[in-house]
């Protein structure tokens, strides 16, 4: 018996000496995040909603890569327009966004977000949840800092 575990027990060592073992291939693959990168992915986050709550649409579609995906809308104009479109159409004067449950996971080309949403309607008395959803990002390191490249909406429940 102890003859069959000195060969698997050898490589591993070896494995482990070289350098070279399948659990330090998968951890060098996948970037680890430092705290400040956690940081300003939460950040993001906050000028996002703050953003949109706010009806700034230039300041909103800044916190996605030029080309970046909302649903199926993709570039900069379409997001400010959305931004402008909520405005005009009384969402943005009587909701606010809130988010909980963020998790960012590291990957090869940046990170990934989830997080849950509530729409509140800040207008109503007393206050009620509009809406909730939850929303996968796709979130890139630039020049200027963490971006999202999309963000796509899951199941919803709107009250609209």
């Amino acid at each position: 018996m102890a003859r069959r575990l000195i060969l698997p027990v050898l490589a591993v060592l070896l494995g482990l000496f070289l350098g070279r073992t399948p659990w330090v291939d998968a951890q060098q693959q996948t970037p680890k995040l430092s705290t400040q990168d956690y940081i300003d992915i939460q950040q993001l986050y906050a000028r996002y909603y703050t953003a949109i709550d706010s009806g700034k649409g230039e300041a909103w579609a800044d916190t996605f890569v030029p080309d970046g995906v909302f649903n199926e809308l993709k570039g900069r104009d379409a997001l400010v327009n959305l931004v402008h479109d909520y405005y005009r159409n009384g969402g943005g004067s009587t909701r606010r966004h809130w988010h909980t449950n963020l998790v960012i996971t590291p990957t090869a080309e940046g990170a990934t977000g989830s997080v849950y949403l509530m729409q509140v309607d800040v207008k109503a008395r007393p206050p009620v949840i509009y809406s909730h959803s939850h929303y996968d990002d796709v979130l890139v390191k630039t020049p200027r800092g963490w971006l999202f490249k999309s963000r796509i909406r899951g199941a919803s429940t709107l009250n609209n």
